[in-house]
């Protein structure tokens, strides 16, 4: 009996031992979920460009959809709606971001992510966030330039600023119509 005893006790300690693990692993993923969550450059982010919730105002004010892109370890940034004009300027505004993203949906629609900032002056920064850097040759075709995510509308768990979202797929992209 008392080798059985032995056993149960081992038992409930390895039981004891994974709920406490179990609940260390939740508050940590709870703690980076909130670390990428409300931030002041984020807050600013939302309150000047709260009118792509539709994606009708950005074709609206001339952007223009290019592919969904997906990152080669997971994740996506979405669909990227790009405003040329905004390209080209070079000028960094809040209210005017060179693309806007959207995830696309199960049911077809697009759902507002993040927006994109970018600019081939640097190094550049917004409210004090310095840019990310990309030197030529790069994937975009693009000569050098700074560019800065901000996800505003969806959390990002690695990070407010990052490039890819874990949490966002290119799953749902329409094939375009022939």
């Amino acid at each position: 009996m008392d080798m059985i005893s032995g056993f149960r006790n081992r038992l409930v300690m390895a039981g004891a031992m994974l709920a406490v693990c179990t609940t260390f692993a939740q508050a940590h993923q709870e703690a980076a979920e909130a670390a990428s969550g409300p931030n002041p450059l984020a807050d600013k982010v939302r309150a000047a460009n709260s009118r792509f919730l539709d994606v009708k105002a950005a074709t609206a004010e001339g952007y223009a959809p290019i592919p969904c892109a997906s990152g080669i370890t997971g994740g996506a940034m979405g669909i990227h709606y790009v405003n040329g004009q905004y390209l080209k300027d070079d000028k960094i505004d809040i209210a005017r971001p060179e693309a806007v993203m959207y995830e696309p949906m199960a049911d077809g629609t697009l759902k507002l992510v993040a927006v994109e900032y970018i600019t081939s002056k640097g190094p550049a920064s917004l409210d004090g966030r310095l840019f990310n850097f990309n030197s030529a040759p790069n994937r975009y075709g693009l000569g050098e330039f700074y560019e800065l995510h901000v996800w505003a509308w969806k959390g990002n768990p690695t990070g407010t600023f990052a490039d890819m979202n874990p949490k966002v797929s290119c799953e749902h992209t329409m094939a375009p119509s022939q």
